[in-house]
């Protein structure tokens, strides 16, 4: 994911998470927050008792990854956060998809009518 699709800094973070709508699921929480840009930024999160450094790394890569495949289908002008919760490390990578699809059309951030399947 190009670097200006993400949000890096820990203000923005906290501003999508207290002034921004949430959603929950089993596997992952949304938070999303109007940006006023033409594009919108996503942020990944998971905290420590998720697992240790390389299990949180791996939750994060895995939320990063089907943010960036489906890209296209998410509405512009929106920061994003996406919290791991301790289910997903069990959840398979269409489970995965499908709960972060389903996230994002319950927030009404979902534009496209199916989900886009990667390219190779």
């Amino acid at each position: 994911m190009k670097r200006k699709y993400r949000l890096r800094n820990r203000a923005d973070f906290q501003r999508t998470r207290q002034e921004g709508k949430c959603w929950g699921h089993r596997l992952v929480v949304l938070c999303a927050l109007r940006n006023n840009l033409a594009y919108s930024r996503f942020g990944f999160a998971a905290s420590r008792r998720i697992g240790k450094a390389v299990v949180r790394n791996r939750a994060r890569r895995r939320m990063r990854e089907i943010i960036r495949v489906n890209m296209p289908a998410i509405a512009p002008g929106w920061d994003v956060v996406l919290i791991a919760r301790p289910a997903l490390l069990q959840a398979t990578h269409s489970e995965l998809t499908d709960a972060i699809c389903a996230l994002l059309q319950r927030a009404g951030l979902w534009v496209a009518q199916t989900h886009v399947l990667p390219i190779g």
